[in-house]
């Protein structure tokens, strides 16, 4: 389980690291292949989760609805995150980045971290009960793994503030 893990959350951290990077060159590419991209990574994600947990049928039918909204609000802290490396990679690409700015990115960033941990430990009360502890605490650790791939990827591509 651990291998089928690492290599599903690799598959989606570059996925997704393909949709927050390619926001810079959105000229680029055109909106249909973006959504295309992100629709993949969103069932990539879902069939990972659904084959890591293992639920009834009645809690299955509990934990989806909560999942899809877990997905959207995720999608909101994605947004931010994707808004935070667009504006460093302008500045820093032109070589543009002054201390008030460095200092808002730096604001924006922890709250961004701070967004990503309340979300988790919102859904960790509300599945609680729902489905198994167990099962919510793998749900969550699935999570927190792709979102820490995710900022390793990010963390190698993102160069350090000058």
């Amino acid at each position: 389980m651990q291998s089928r893990l690492s290599t599903a959350v690799s598959v989606l951290s570059m996925l997704l690291l393909l949709v927050l990077g390619s926001n810079a060159g959105a000229q680029e590419e055109s909106a249909s292949n973006m959504d295309i991209l992100r629709d993949k990574i969103a069932a990539d994600k879902k069939l990972l989760v659904a084959v890591n947990l293992i639920l009834t049928e009645s809690e299955a039918a509990a934990f989806w609805p909560m999942y899809e909204s877990y997905q959207a609000e995720l999608e909101a802290i994605n947004q931010r995150l994707a808004q935070l490396i667009l504006e460093y990679a302008d500045a820093y690409n032109n070589k543009t980045l002054s201390d008030a700015q460095a200092k808002q990115l730096l604001i924006e960033s922890i709250a961004i971290e701070e967004a990503e941990l309340a979300l988790r430990r919102t859904y960790a009360e509300r599945l609680d009960g729902v489905i198994p502890i167990i099962e919510a605490a793998r749900f969550l650790q699935i999570e927190s793994k792709i979102r820490a791939l995710i900022r390793f990827d990010l963390a190698a591509q993102i160069p350090l503030v000058y």
